[in-house]
């Protein structure tokens, strides 16, 4: 059976939005930045804040209260229940390890009927030394064998899963080039 590995934020929810419109936007009313402005991710330029302010901000949404009111994106989770069952699937995620918990959580509860295996390649922060086993998720596929299928919403992501000789799809967001929406994306995911 083969194993497709699954991003969580901005391919399984719409994280980024979410975190824009219910969290940064409310707390920073002088900006008019929208979701569709967001050419680059990390977005702190089109947001007019500094990287680390933009680090700051998302973490603590990912700790709050309102990170557990995330939806799963009703493309992925249609896509899961009709082809979920033809695969094994795990979650790859580039979170800061304090957050890994709440990601993990969030993956177990939306999609945990058919994602079994959760792995974080810590986003690195300031201050935190950790033991680096792989620094993207690319080194970490190819170190367990592979996968069929990896997807993901970042150009850089897929460029590395590519390169590493792993099949890899662009799940489509403003910041980068895929075409197409997600949903088209997820109805021609084969």
């Amino acid at each position: 059976m083969k194993l497709i590995a699954w991003d969580v934020d901005d391919t399984l929810n719409d994280l980024m939005r979410v975190w824009l419109e219910k969290w940064f936007l409310p707390r920073n009313r002088r900006c008019r930045a929208a979701y569709s402005d967001l050419r680059e991710n990390p977005p702190h330029k089109a947001l007019g804040i500094s990287p680390d302010a933009y680090l700051r901000s998302y973490d603590e949404f990912r700790l709050s209260a309102v990170y557990d009111d995330i939806l799963p994106s009703p493309e992925a989770l249609a896509w899961f229940r009709r082809n979920g069952p033809k695969y094994r699937h795990l979650a790859v995620t580039a979170v800061p390890l304090a957050a890994a918990h709440r990601s993990a959580g969030w993956v177990y509860r939306h999609f945990g009927r058919w994602i079994r295996t959760f792995h974080v390649v810590p986003s690195p922060r300031k201050g935190q030394a950790l033991p680096r086993y792989e620094s993207t998720k690319a080194g970490f596929l190819k170190s367990i064998g592979g996968c069929g299928l990896f997807v993901d919403d970042s150009p850089r992501n897929v460029e590395q899963a590519a390169a590493a000789g792993l099949m890899s799809a662009l799940v489509p967001r403003p910041w980068n080039a895929a075409a197409g929406t997600p949903e088209e994306f997820f109805r021609s995911l084969r």
